[in-house]
């Protein structure tokens, strides 16, 4: 083999064994935290609201995250649940936040979303759909979160 032909099969070789561990850690996500997810199906679980699971729904305008749903007390003390995962490039990071009157906000590209779901700014690169929202039921200080 001359030197040439052994610098060019070394140089393929080098890029191949630099290239390749690479593709494997390469992902969508581009070092954003939180994950890249499908929305929860068949949602149908119960907090108690006197466990200091829920001590954060105490107040208006606090939430708590379980089973990758926001559920929130919202700024007039009713309780709203939606998915923690944003419908515009299902990343886990919808949170609910105290602007506009309460409203879920996603803050990997910024989607706004309304309490019933509803994007609130669907231009450029945000969310163009609804977000899910579940129902919601109190009894005693049992609230139930379901679909």
């Amino acid at each position: 083999m001359e030197r040439k032909e052994f610098l060019r099969s070394l140089g393929a070789g080098a890029a191949f064994a630099i290239t390749f561990p690479c593709l494997g850690s390469c992902s969508k996500d581009n070092g954003i935290e939180g994950e890249i997810v499908t929305p929860p199906t068949d949602v149908d679980f119960t907090i108690d609201l006197d466990s200091a699971e829920a001590a954060k729904l105490a107040n208006n305008g606090g939430f708590i995250l379980k089973n990758l749903v926001v559920i929130v007390r919202n700024l007039e003390g009713e309780f709203v649940a939606a998915t923690q995962i944003c419908s515009h490039e299902q990343y886990d990071q919808v949170r609910f936040i105290d602007q506009e009157g309460g409203i879920f906000y996603c803050d990997v590209h910024g989607s706004k979303f309304s309490q019933s779901g509803t994007p609130l700014n669907p231009t450029g690169n945000r969310a163009k759909n609804a977000l899910k929202i579940y129902n919601t039921s109190l009894e005693g200080s049992l609230l139930r979160i379901f679909e």
